[in-house]
């Protein structure tokens, strides 16, 4: 998927188009399920003396999207005592609009100083003081909503002037690169043209609509670095998903890098079908870079190749798509990759942001087990606590690979393990896929009709006999002209949210989702021949055999077939690989008339932060609250109401020692998920704080 927004119509949508159906649910299991825990009683409130001052100077909290703060003025004794602070309208709301089942607030803020900078759906970038949310200044690039084939945009970057000043950098929803000056909110002039950059440039074929930036630039040295979010399954010779790096002074243009091998002289050209990279599209980078500047080191996530579920024009392992690909700053150079899936059918990018951290690990590798020769992922050794530089990926496999961030090298072992194959004349999937030893899948691997979950008997016999339709072989079942599930889904496991890392309980923290999807392959002739069909979304995947049809995997009565909990947060040690705890994230309160608080998990797009106060913070469900949780144990703490829905990732800043830390949130809804709309920036703080 080369952008989790990309379709039409997902399975968060679907849903949402269904709420009446948890009314029945809701008094049918009233007595069955868990009701919220959160503790209501407040104990006294105590604000430690020390809480330290700390900022959010990037999207992901660093340039190594650790989503990690040291401050610890909240916490898990005082963290019930949160209340709004200030809240900020954008003025931006789409609510009754015609773009209103596309828009999408996704933004994370960022700190410069004393002041805030964010986007919204439509690229416009804000500037608020930090400790009351007052409007400082707005740039509008001026992007026409429906005329993108996204309306999303998920934050800005800065950079530092060699004369001191800062810049701000946001890649516009309709591909220009532009640089302001954070002071003004003015277009700086002397980079690019009259302050911009055009991104539809040399990306031919190109169709202006589906081509977009949804994510925030990466910043390494005095370079400024951008992905492209493409449209899916179109057709196979789609736009070029190109990495370009500018000059951030002057925005002359440095280097390029094409997730697609054209040069025979490129190794990762062996593991194409020749002739056939040079007209493959995509396998662009949509969500968000890392950096490691020290190492001059850029970390990419790369998506499929076009289109996602037909691979018959594109054989071979496709190499670099789906790839975590570590780039040389100053000159794009590959340094290392690592492929997360071969030759992918499943719309399985690699949507979460490669997060650096560093992992003592405990114990030696447990030796791997190679079962092709095709693909050597030997293991790191290490003595005990030997602290190793890492990037920890999370996929929407459910899987989690650490990766040493020098090689690319696994530090805990991966194993090439077989797969079911593809019954689809002309299509030929990849024998094997990479699998995780020791970190067990976060998200279920199976849904077979013995594994069919119901509201009621009737209705688990309904949903049993729709699976035993389906090819339903595990996690990589192909697609099939019969038609084929697709699970834990297209949106994930783990999506853009991404990873927090706790370096305090040696964790790595992610949210997941759960929802099944059907996946079908139709012929060319019949798939042109039929019309629209009620809640499928099809994919006419031009220059293959086969068209596609792909759809929500519900009911008859509109929910999920697969067991509760729809979604999920976790924590991975990164001291031995396990799981350490999992809880469930989201309640259906939102999604019945009757706002009942069942514990059954949400689908859910935002991620995670972590706190030294020993908290995680994270929104991202389909009820609309921010919530606290307890890093070490998992237990929901605190939750605070939201006006709208908050599929964004919060952060927190404090800007003196004797000031407020504040936790921000973007609550501004989801169309295409069926969350409540807005346009609100809202931010928590203790009482009696200055």
């Amino acid at each position: 998927m080369s952008n989790e927004n990309s379709t039409p119509e997902t399975g968060h949508q679907a849903l949402g188009k269904r709420r009446y159906v948890w009314v029945v649910m809701a008094l049918l299991l009233l007595t069955a399920v868990a009701w919220n825990t959160v503790p209501r009683w407040k104990p006294p409130l105590v604000i430690p003396e020390d809480g330290g001052v700390a900022g959010w100077p990037a999207y992901g909290g660093d340039a190594g999207g650790s989503r990690y703060s040291p401050l610890k003025q909240i916490t898990p004794e005082n963290v019930m005592h949160l209340e709004v602070a200030w809240t900020h309208r954008t003025g931006e709301d789409y609510t009754g609009t015609d773009s209103a089942w596309q828009a999408a607030y996704e933004s994370t803020p960022i700190l410069i100083g004393t002041t805030l900078y964010l986007t919204t759906p439509s690229s416009r970038v804000i500037a608020l003081d930090a400790e009351s949310g007052a409007e400082k200044w707005v740039f509008d690039p001026k992007v026409t909503p429906g005329k993108t084939s996204e309306l999303t945009n998920r934050g800005c970057s800065s950079w530092q002037a060699p004369d001191g000043a800062h810049r701000i950098f946001v890649a516009a929803l309709d591909a220009r690169l532009i640089a302001l000056d954070a002071a003004t909110g003015q277009k700086i002039a002397g980079f690019g043209t009259d302050g911009e950059i055009n991104l539809r440039e040399g990306v031919a074929p190109l169709d202006g609509r589906d081509y977009v930036m949804t994510s925030p630039p990466a910043i390494i040295h005095d370079t400024v670095v951008v992905g492209s979010a493409i449209g899916d399954n179109r057709k196979t010779d789609s736009e070029r998903g190109v990495v370009r790096a500018y000059d951030a002074l002057t925005g002359a243009l440095k280097w390029s890098f094409d997730p697609i091998p054209v040069s025979p002289a490129d190794p990762a050209f062996a593991d194409w079908e020749p002739g056939q990279a040079q007209k493959t599209g995509a396998a662009n980078v949509w969500s968000i870079m890392s950096v490691d500047a020290e190492r001059d080191l850029l970390f990419v996530p790369t998506g499929s190749a076009s289109p996602d579920y037909y691979g018959g024009e594109r054989k071979g392992d496709n190499r670099y798509a789906n790839c975590v690909v570590a780039l040389r700053g100053t000159t794009g150079e590959v340094v290392w990759h690592f492929q997360v899936v071969h030759h992918d059918l499943w719309d399985y990018d690699v949507p979460a942001q490669p997060v650096l951290a560093t992992v003592a690990k405990a114990g030696q590798a447990i030796p791997v087990r190679i079962s092709t020769p095709d693909h050597c992922l030997p293991a790191m050794v290490a003595t005990d606590g030997q602290a190793i530089p890492a990037v920890v990926q999370a996929t929407k496999m459910g899987h989690v690979f650490f990766l040493h961030r020098e090689t690319g090298v696994p530090i805990f072992p991966v194993e090439e393990r077989p797969v079911p194959q593809s019954d689809v004349p002309g299509e030929a999937s990849s024998p094997t896929q990479p699998f995780p030893v020791v970190t067990p899948p976060l998200v279920p691997q199976t849904l077979g009709p013995e594994e069919a979950w119901g509201l009621t008997y009737i209705d688990k016999k309904w949903n049993s006999e729709k699976i035993a339709t389906l090819r339903s072989e595990g996690i990589f079942t192909p697609p099939s002209l019969q038609g084929s599930v697709h699970f834990p889904g297209v949106a994930g496991g783990t999506n853009w949210g991404s990873v927090a890392i706790d370096p305090e309980n040696h964790l790595a923290i992610m949210n997941t989702t759960r929802a099944a999807f059907q996946i079908a392959l139709a012929p060319r002739s019949d798939f042109e021949q039929e019309g629209a069909l009620d809640g499928v979304e099809r994919g006419k995947q031009l220059g293959t055999p086969y068209g596609m049809h792909r759809q929500p995997l519900l009911s008859a009565l509109g929910l999920p077939v697969s067991r509760p909990p729809w979604g999920t947060l976790a924590a991975v040690s990164t001291e031995t690989g396990e799981l350490v705890w999992e809880s469930v994230l989201g309640t259906i309160r939102d999604l019945a008339p009757i706002p009942l608080p069942i514990r059954w998990g949400t689908p859910n797009m935002g991620g995670p932060i972590v706190t030294a106060g020993g908290l995680i913070f994270i929104a991202a469900t389909m009820d609309d609250y921010l919530r606290a949780f307890d890093a070490k144990s998992g237990k929901e703490l605190w939750k605070g109401r939201l006006p709208a829905g908050g599929q964004a990732t919060p952060m927190t800043y404090r800007l003196s020692e004797s000031g407020k830390q504040y936790v921000v949130i973007v609550a501004g809804g989801h169309g295409r998920m069926g969350t409540r709309l807005g346009d609100y920036v809202v931010a928590f703080a203790l009482p009696g704080t200055v």
